[in-house]
């Protein structure tokens, strides 16, 4: 096998459960949240280079390849690492993204390529004593998760992360409609929500905040988001309930949005919703599945022997 070369997946995920606890001092917030790992995904391909150089390429053109590219600054962040043990040798390599997954969608696609990035650069750079967490950790929240996959408790920043036990495999309909809700802009609805008038609930739940089921029931799904992703944009909202009105279980805003996903009993009643889905102009749909734990790290190449 060639080691210089590696391509690997790059999966999505989606909350089971999401609840803002308080805006830290820091300007953060804190989180209590329940990640699930599905089977939509990017493709990544690695090559490493002779020279030190980082060269990203992307099939959607919306996509920066640069710096601001959370692929490169995982780069970057490892060559750091190991730049003070490993002084002269040339870490450089050709990256390109196959995307698939929509951007600012709340389904984690660039922090789950920003953790395939450390892995297999790590591989084809022949470093194996890094701590990949750490690294993760720095770059932002969701990216530690991706490291280990399958259902996993979040808390603090999003990036400490503590593994659940897998729950059996869940169908779903992943809907992104047209609409773009980045991170930043859904903390500052939620801050905004918090202070208005008592006519309004807090949506921030400092001290009193219900805690995250840890179990598999669906009643258990809950996302603070909605309360004001529904009112930012209402296309969102009718997402939902088009899926609760095609067969869905339970459907939910997928992180802080924009995308939302409905869970059914089998393929069959997934099947019949797809032909059911009434879908607005523009509306992409996605079925895929619930990707447990040994299943998600077979597929990006980790043992678990290795967690």
């Amino acid at each position: 096998m060639d080691h210089t070369i590696l391509t690997l997946p790059s999966f999505a995920k989606i909350n089971w459960s999401l609840r803002i606890l308080g805006k830290r001092a820091d300007g953060y917030h804190d989180v209590l949240t329940v990640l699930q790992t599905i089977s939509l995904s990017d493709e990544l391909r690695f090559a490493r280079r002779a020279d030190d150089q980082l060269l990203l390429t992307c099939s959607d053109p919306s996509i920066p390849t640069d710096e601001e590219n959370v692929i490169i600054q995982a780069a970057e962040l490892l060559r750091e690492s190991v730049g003070a043990r490993f002084g002269g040798i040339q870490y450089g390599a050709d990256i390109e993204l196959i995307k698939r997954i929509p951007s600012k969608a709340g389904l984690g696609g660039g922090s789950s390529n920003a953790a395939i990035a450390l892995l297999a650069l790590s591989e084809i750079w022949g470093i194996d004593d890094t701590d990949h967490q750490e690294i993760a950790a720095y770059i932002g929240a969701d990216v530690p998760f991706f490291l280990i996959g399958g259902r996993a408790r979040g808390e603090g920043t999003g990036t400490t992360i503590s593994a659940l036990t897998d729950c059996e495999t869940k169908y779903l309909i992943v809907i992104s409609p047209r609409a773009s809700i980045p991170t930043s802009a859904a903390y500052k609805a939620i801050d905004a929500r918090s202070l208005t008038s008592s006519k309004t609930d807090p949506i921030l739940t400092v001290s009193f905040a219900e805690p995250v089921s840890s179990d598999c029931d669906l009643s258990a799904l809950h996302n603070d988001f909605e309360a004001v992703i529904f009112e930012i944009e209402p296309e969102i909202e009718r997402a939902k309930k088009a899926l609760l009105k095609s067969g869905a279980d339970r459907a939910l805003l997928a992180g802080s949005g924009s995308s939302v996903f409905g869970i059914f009993a089998n393929t069959d009643a997934r099947q019949t919703a797809l032909e059911r889905l009434e879908c607005e102009p523009g509306w992409r749909v996605y079925p895929c599945e619930t990707l447990a734990r040994s299943s998600y790290l077979e597929r990006i190449g980790v043992s678990q022997s290795r967690l």
